[in-house]
């Protein structure tokens, strides 16, 4: 088995393939999907060269475990057994060890450059509410230790020979995502989140042999085609969350087409709302807030919405039939029935949260004004460049607290108590 493998240099998702018979890009997904995953191993040997084969084989056979179905719980896939290459940058971050436990110091290695990289001294680094969900184990398990963080700020450092885009000292940014098939439907149309095979998230994810490890730590090495351009003049710890928060809401809007004329309703004013009623106004929409008590109603006038809808008393019976479009922001159980019919003819419910129950609502809801639910992820690279240059022109950034690193742990508690006005950034110089 060890023969099958070439030796002499760092064990690669292919060569777990060759052993288990199967696809790279399957074992990646194996190993970054939820419960028990598939075992890798990248094992030094005495010369300093790594091979993976022996062990893994080794390890199988003393378990029992057939190759071609091996699967293993992650808890015995431990950080020694990932030493990288000598010349991979190592650095400092913050991540979990395990499943759901808390975050604290680790070191991760990042990739030598290859021809389309990108190094990036990270600068700030914004906590979303999804970091919160995927660290502690509400998404099942992954590989550990795991470093989040999807929302990155910093300055280039170092670029690959085939870089064309970005220059070393440029301020640049990273979202999601860091990797798609770039041959489906979705790549082709610049649409990388819906990618047929998956996008590469910015962690938790497989990107050619690596893990991918996220934004809350000192830099990261990623793809030309997945950095974008911070525009001058934005507040680079007030623009991380735009990589996601801004994006996500920004991308329904446009394709919805909110303008002047039309009438855009925000369920919810956390991370995700106040950022979505910055862009919605200043794309000239009439907007009215929805939210489950009044504690942010000055706030959501300030960011531009016209009206605010305390839900604790109901909702308004002069709102049926008024909106072209409503953002559902929140990741709580609503009515989902009682909003289509806040809706106009041919107005669009989108669902941006992601509650735990199934949204229910009769056909009744759809067929009458020719309503629709529908849903959106975030948006593909060039749409989100858009984004910052629109945010850019409009002088729009989230609102945030930024944090020491030795605060993330709290901060997460916080933010699940709803307790921050409206995202948390991290000073990746804490690191």
């Amino acid at each position: 088995m060890v023969d099958r493998v070439p030796a002499g240099r760092v064990a690669s998702y292919g060569d777990i393939a060759v052993l288990a018979g199967t696809g790279p890009r399957q074992v990646g997904r194996i190993m970054a999907g939820y419960g028990h995953l598939t075992c890798w191993w990248r094992v030094v040997r005495a010369d300093g060269t790594s091979a993976v084969a022996d062990r893994a084989a080794a390890y199988w056979d003393e378990e029992g475990i057939p190759y071609r179905d091996g699967r293993v719980s992650m808890r015995t896939c431990r950080w020694s057994n990932y030493p990288g290459r000598m010349t991979e940058l190592t650095v400092r971050a913050w991540g979990t060890p395990g499943f759901a436990a808390p975050l604290e110091p680790v070191t991760v290695t990042r990739r030598e450059l290859r021809e389309d990289d990108v190094r990036i001294r990270i600068e700030f680094a914004g906590i979303c509410h999804s970091d919160i969900h995927t660290m502690r184990g509400d998404w099942g398990e992954r590989a550990y230790p795991l470093v989040p963080g999807h929302e990155i700020v910093g300055i280039v450092e170092a670029v690959g020979p085939a870089v064309t885009t970005f220059r070393e000292g440029e301020r640049v940014g990273v979202g999601c995502f860091v990797n798609s098939c770039g041959e489906c439907d979705a790549c082709l149309a610049g649409e990388i989140s819906y990618c047929d095979e998956g996008p590469t998230p910015t962690y938790g994810g497989f990107d050619g042999e690596e893990l991918t490890q996220g934004g809350y730590s000192q830099a990261i090495v990623v793809r030309e085609s997945f950095v974008v351009s911070v525009p001058e003049g934005l507040d680079p710890a007030a623009t991380a969350p735009l990589l996601c928060a801004g994006i996500t809401t920004y991308s329904p809007l446009r394709r919805w087409g909110a303008g002047p004329g039309k009438r855009v309703g925000v369920i919810g004013m956390g991370g995700l709302g106040h950022v979505g009623v910055k862009i919605a106004a200043a794309m000239g929409a009439e907007v009215t807030v929805f939210s489950h008590s009044t504690a942010k109603r000055d706030d959501a006038l300030s960011f531009g919405a016209t009206r605010h809808v305390s839900t604790a008393d109901g909702l308004p019976e002069d709102l049926r039939r008024h909106f072209d479009i409503i953002l559902n922001t929140v990741s709580v159980d609503l009515d989902t029935a009682a909003y289509l019919g806040l809706l106009r003819f041919d107005g669009a419910l989108v669902q941006l949260g992601l509650p735990g129950e199934p949204l229910q609502a009769p056909a009744r809801m759809f067929t009458q004004q020719r309503r629709s639910l529908s849903g959106s992820l975030v948006g593909g690279i060039r749409e989100t460049q858009e984004m910052l240059d629109f945010c850019a022109t409009h002088d729009i950034t989230a609102e945030i607290e930024l944090i020491g690193a030795e605060h993330i742990n709290e901060a997460y508690d916080r933010t699940i108590a709803s307790d921050v006005r409206y995202r948390f950034v991290i000073d990746a110089t804490t690191f």
